[in-house]
């Protein structure tokens, strides 16, 4: 079982702590703070534990002709690249007013820092852990310094191989024991036979000492679910107010109806995951009592009599008798009492019975 650390303050995850379900709103706010306040009030009142966006120094993140080329796509706000991004761009006194914000209601507030100058703010702002996002993950001095913060991390793996995040995880540890992987597909939105869930899996045996989770951009909670049912200890989705918006981000989205639903799907099956132990439950006496079977003689059998198989069969029977499991055992039983044809086969009836008590 994965180990356990504090992601943010009083909160711990992995081992046997329940899932972080991080509400993604990225830049799903279309450039407008009011817009970004309600996203993460709505994020709280649906029973996430904590509001994420994106934070990019874009000079640091792009190069220049990557700003300058043009963007026509309908989801463009601008006519270049870098003209829809600073759109979509929070200034750094609008990030400490958001911050603030959800310090306020009571939800966590964090960012993925999208390159080196991002992470040095989002350290600044004292967010409680750096999410990692997949196209960061195999920059490698990118992870080294973020890893150097001290912070927790939350490092997403999408288009990623086994080998990258074998060396990821070596950089990452070596400096920062407090880090998760989460499995991702990076499509959006994106289609079922290509989340590949097993990966969870084989992320939990090739690094059984962190805690493993999941980021979907998949549509609907499903699958979401099942990570969780596989174990995934953090659980990240875009969130959205609204679909229909501009932006190639909400329809791999939640609406608040969808994140309320995740939220509770997901606690439900918490609970259902209960323990490894296979044993009769208390509430399952009642069904025991009504239904249970005990061995009851198939035949008249007389008093003194040896039991055989062809002798016994197995019915509801009253009183209630041994139960099926020890027909075998009571063959070559003596009986001490007659026993009439569809008759309990009791205790008191077997000659030297010493009743198996159960530890």
């Amino acid at each position: 079982m994965s180990r356990e650390f504090e992601l943010c303050p009083g909160r711990r995850i992995g081992g046997e702590q329940p899932c972080f379900i991080i509400a993604e709103i990225g830049q799903n706010h279309q450039g407008d703070l009011d817009i970004a306040k309600r996203m993460i009030l709505m994020a709280k009142d649906c029973g996430a534990d904590c509001a994420k966006f994106q934070k990019s120094e874009l000079e640091y993140k792009f190069n220049k002709k990557a700003l300058e080329r043009p963007y026509t796509s309908k989801h463009s706000w601008g006519k270049t690249y870098g003209e829809h991004k600073r759109h979509l761009e929070f200034s750094h006194d609008e990030y400490r007013e958001l911050r603030k914000y959800a310090e306020e209601i009571g939800i966590f507030f964090t960012a993925s820092g999208m390159d080196e100058m991002a992470v040095e703010f989002l350290h600044e702002l004292d967010v409680p852990f750096f999410k990692v996002g997949s196209g960061d993950t195999n920059n490698f001095p990118y992870l080294e310094k973020t890893a150097k913060k001290g912070r927790p991390m939350v490092i997403s793996s999408g288009m990623q191989s086994m080998d990258t995040m074998n060396r990821v995880y070596q950089i990452v540890k070596a400096i920062n024991p407090n880090f998760c992987f989460l499995q991702c597909t990076s499509a959006y939105p994106l289609q079922p036979e290509d989340v590949n869930l097993r990966v969870i899996s084989a992320y939990q045996s090739a690094f059984p000492d962190i805690p493993i989770g999941y980021s979907g951009h998949e549509t609907g909670i499903a699958i979401s679910v099942a990570a969780v049912a596989m174990g995934a200890k953090v659980v990240e989705r875009h969130v959205t107010l609204n679909k229909t918006w501009k932006g190639s981000d909400h329809q791999a989205s939640l609406e608040p109806n969808e994140l309320a639903e995740l939220v509770k799907a997901i606690r439900t099956v918490e609970k259902a995951m209960g323990s490894p132990v296979k044993q009769l439950l208390p509430c399952e006496m009642a069904c025991s009592e009504k239904l249970g079977k005990s061995v009851v003689a198939k035949v008249r059998i007389p008093e003194g009599a040896v039991l055989t198989l062809d002798m016994l069969t197995v019915k509801v029977g009253e009183p209630k008798g041994f139960p099926p499991e020890a027909i075998y055992d009571l063959v070559g039983q003596k009986i001490n009492k007659n026993i009439e044809e569809d008759e309990t086969i009791t205790e008191e009836a077997v000659e030297n019975h010493v009743k198996k008590v159960k530890c």
